[in-house]
């Protein structure tokens, strides 16, 4: 005798085998209690007879399991995550390590399941920023950030040196177009004389012209000996962030965004000087006395109600010496030619070989050991200093120079 006739939703094949839910196995001994044979029950439901008499012989439903596979990376999960967290996060460079120094070959994305955890944790840490608040007179961060813009009617890339009191959040801005040594020492004196005292420690990123290494895990740092010697001959103690770790500084980080975004987007100047008028009038007129995000303050007021005493005097500290030795041949125009610009010496020297000793802001040129030019040194790029002493005795000296040689 049939039963009645029951509609039910067919169900999903998978791999030659039937994937059951919970209903459709009830549905499967309802049926049979009503007289349902298995082929019939397995015709309704779309599945094997194999498979509708293994559910009922097994007495209620069991979910699918996926089938346990070899892992190709099992064991490696410590060495994977040292690697990860070194490559910041970079599996393409972690499957590259894994192929040269265990042997193993795999796809991208059999590194990028395996370090998934990890990358979660890299994510968080990310977006996670602690900020820690400094008392007056002890942090000053520094940091350097690029820009592009127009000078002379020639789209320029200049270099922004800010440093930012911890306390005050008072700014001081710079303008280079290098990232120099020199750049770095310049502008710290610079800070340094802006705010008219000292900090008792400098924090700044891992930049290669003052830090030499930096262990991640050990947090050793060693720093530049000149570097070294500036910030003894200064009286700070300079602080590097943590590798991989820029935001440590993130006071600083969020002021080359505000110098950038504020200070200089889009502006044109005229000259490199006038550049530096402008970062000048804007730090007084506008970064010194806004009310700070964070402190809810004035930058200027800050400072000057607490952290300016809290500096170490400069009283009349000179500047500390940097001294930068190099060779050049005189052109025929009567230049040597430093950083792509040009200065002048005596035009009987052209094609001679001379030495140019850069100190501080001078630039020195010496033949056979005795000076014989000075000019101040150039910030800017493709500028050129003329001495018109140095010219003397040429005829049309206003024109091109010309070597000429001389019978005897």
């Amino acid at each position: 005798m049939k039963g009645p006739k029951i509609h039910l939703p067919r169900l999903t094949m998978r791999k030659g085998e039937a994937m059951q839910t919970p209903e459709a196995v009830a549905a499967m001994r309802r049926l049979y209690e009503l007289g349902w044979g298995l082929r019939r029950i397995a015709g309704e439901l779309g599945c094997s007879r194999n498979t509708v008499k293994r559910h009922l012989d097994g007495g209620s439903w069991k979910p699918y399991r996926s089938p346990v596979r070899r892992r190709t990376l099992g064991g490696l999960e410590s060495w994977l995550a040292a690697h990860f967290r070194q490559h910041r996060g970079n599996a393409d460079v972690v499957r590259q390590e894994l192929a040269r120094v265990h042997g193993i070959r795999v796809s991208l994305r059999t590194v990028e399941r395996a370090v998934r955890p990890w990358r979660e944790e890299l994510e968080a840490a990310a977006r996670a920023t602690v900020r820690f608040e400094t008392p007056p007179g002890q942090q000053l961060q520094i940091d350097f950030g690029t820009s592009a813009v127009r000078m002379g009617g020639e789209l320029t890339v200049v270099r922004l040196f800010v440093a930012t009191l911890g306390y005050s959040r008072r700014l001081f801005v710079a303008a280079f177009d290098h990232e120099r040594q020199a750049a770095w020492l310049s502008g710290l004196e610079g800070a340094f004389r802006h705010f008219g005292g000292v900090p008792e420690e400098v924090l700044l990123d891992n930049a290669r012209a003052l830090v030499e290494t930096h262990d991640p895990v050990t947090r050793v740092v060693t720093f530049n000996p000149r570097f070294l010697a500036f910030a003894r001959y200064w009286g700070f103690q300079p602080r590097a962030c943590a590798p991989y770790r820029a935001r440590t500084k993130g006071k600083d980080e969020r002021g080359v965004g505000y110098v950038k975004h504020n200070a200089i987007a889009g502006y044109t100047f005229t000259s490199w000087a006038a550049l530096e008028n402008h970062l000048a009038h804007w730090t007084r007129t506008v970064a010194d006395v806004r009310i700070h995000g964070t402190t809810g303050e004035v930058p200027l007021e800050r400072f000057q109600r607490a952290e300016a005493t809290a500096l170490r005097p400069l009283k009349d500290h000179p500047p500390f010496h940097w001294t930068r030795e190099l060779t050049r041949r005189v052109h025929a125009d009567s230049c040597i030619e430093v950083d792509t610009n040009h200065y002048s010496v005596p035009w009987r020297l052209i094609g001679d070989t001379v030495t140019v000793r850069i100190v501080d802001d001078e630039l020195r040129v010496l033949h056979a050991g005795c000076d014989v030019a000075r000019h101040l040194l150039n910030i800017g790029r493709r500028q050129r200093q003329m001495d018109p002493a140095h010219l003397a005795g040429v005829v049309g000296a206003s024109g091109t120079i010309r070597a000429t040689a001389t019978a005897d």
